[in-house]
């Protein structure tokens, strides 16, 4: 017990100061993340962590920070339990200018709080989909694209861009049994409606990640033409190995962007052939902001990762969150023309983020997210996705940029933030903000 106090103390104590080497600059700014680096999705939480991590690491290393302001980055340990999460929170709003839930459910419960405490909560790619109508959630952010923009993008390519084609099929929809894994739902019975394909979701509860024998005898029955999956932890190996088991055909077994671990694909190798994934972010490891990263990092025994995980795509999708961090940093400094910006000041530039691929080369990292920006109406910036596969051995690319329909996503998003503010009256509106 005494070893593992010790252990898990040094642990906290290397993740505070992984972000400001040496003593506190006078200047610095605060980050909290709200890891996961314990429990049932400790192995696709860490990577992620760990690439959020060494960014900062990174810039502060060879800049100084961001424009001479330290980044002190911590993290406070959920074990993505809601609870935790909402302790976490309490324990670091005063302090840190961003609040990263890392969880749908942590998302929905600090949500509330946010015109309260006016800390801008930041859930790249997860979190309350209608969130992106920054009117109704004006200190929350999900870029660079929502889970219904993965959602439609997910239903763009396995139709072959004929959606049309999916009336008469099945479509299962796998998924956590938790706010994340229902988030979906809504925008997939939409289609169903509209296209005339029927839409069956087979929920996981946690205790069963590991053992899913009755959901994939359940598919086995059904005979789906797809199977969808919003897994996470645990719950994406335990689905692959039963897919592979049953032998389900894996090039009609889709995951959403959290869904898609070069890990637990490794563990199945030649099996997962086929498998797709889709994925706002790809690793780019020859890029500039990658190869600084190694180091800076990496060569210097800064960083946590295994190097043998360098290349992996969510490592590096933790440096692209990072990075959107750091360009709301970077835009409300230069707006009200001051180096250590507050907690106020970082919602402005979340809301002004402009991505273009111009900008995207100019720190290093062409290729590695879709172009995208944000406004004060728009708070998830509805970037892109491309679809991997994976070939035996890693992800590739099998896919150009995808785009989501926003036609068919905004009226539900409209409607559905429209619902969480009259549920929570009264709840500010930003009247001011045109569409």
């Amino acid at each position: 017990m005494k070893k593992a106090l010790m252990k898990s103390a040094l642990l906290s104590a290397a993740l505070a100061l992984g972000g400001v080497p040496g003593a506190m600059a006078e200047d610095a700014v605060t980050v909290t993340n709200m890891s996961y680096r314990t429990g049932p999705f400790a192995a696709t939480g860490t990577p992620i962590m760990n690439g959020q991590r060494d960014y900062m690491i990174m810039l502060n290393e060879r800049d100084g920070g961001v424009n001479g302001v330290k980044i002190n980055y911590n993290e406070c340990e959920t074990g993505y339990n809601t609870e935790k999460g909402a302790e976490c929170y309490e324990k670091t709003k005063a302090s840190s200018i961003v609040t990263q839930p890392w969880s749908t459910g942590i998302t929905l419960q600090v949500l509330p709080k946010s015109n309260v405490d006016k800390v801008p909560i930041l859930a790249p790619g997860y979190g309350f989909s209608p969130m992106a109508d920054g009117r109704v959630f004006q200190w929350a952010f999900n870029p660079p694209a929502s889970y219904w923009d993965g959602a439609s993008m997910i239903l763009k390519n396995i139709s072959e861009g004929n959606l049309d084609s999916l009336k008469g099929k099945k479509i299962v929809l796998l998924h956590l049994d938790a706010p994340y894994g229902k988030e979906p739902i809504p925008l997939l019975q939409a289609y169903a409606d509209k296209y005339g394909f029927t839409l069956l979701p087979i929920p996981v509860g946690v205790k069963e990640m590991q053992n899913q024998s009755a959901q994939w005898l359940q598919i086995r029955r059904e005979r789906p033409d797809f199977v969808l999956m919003w897994g996470w932890g645990a719950m994406n190996a335990g689905a692959l190995t039963e897919a592979a088991k049953t032998k389900f055909p894996m090039d009609k077994f889709v995951g959403i962007w959290w869904s898609g671990s070069d890990a637990d694909l490794k563990a199945l190798g030649e099996a997962g052939k086929g498998y797709r994934s889709l994925s706002w972010s790809f690793p780019e490891s020859g890029s500039q902001t990658m190869q600084d990263i190694k180091k800076y990092v990496l060569d210097a025994g800064k960083s946590m990762l295994d190097p043998s995980e360098f290349d992996y795509v969510f490592y590096q999708r933790g440096v692209v969150i990072s990075m959107i961090v750091v360009e709301g940093i970077r835009a409300a400094q230069e707006h009200f023309d001051t180096k250590v910006i507050n907690a106020e000041q970082l919602r402005w530039g979340l809301e002004n983020l402009k991505l273009d691929e111009a900008r995207l080369a100019e720190i290093g990292m062409s290729g590695m997210v879709g172009p995208f920006s944000t406004s004060c109406a728009n708070h998830a910036g509805h970037a892109g996705a491309w679809m991997l596969q994976w070939d035996g051995a890693k992800f590739t690319k099998v896919s150009e940029l995808l785009s989501a329909d926003q036609e068919m996503i905004q009226p539900l998003v409209e409607v559905e933030a429209k619902k969480y503010a009259d549920a929570n009256a009264p709840w500010p509106i930003n009247e001011e903000c045109k569409m």
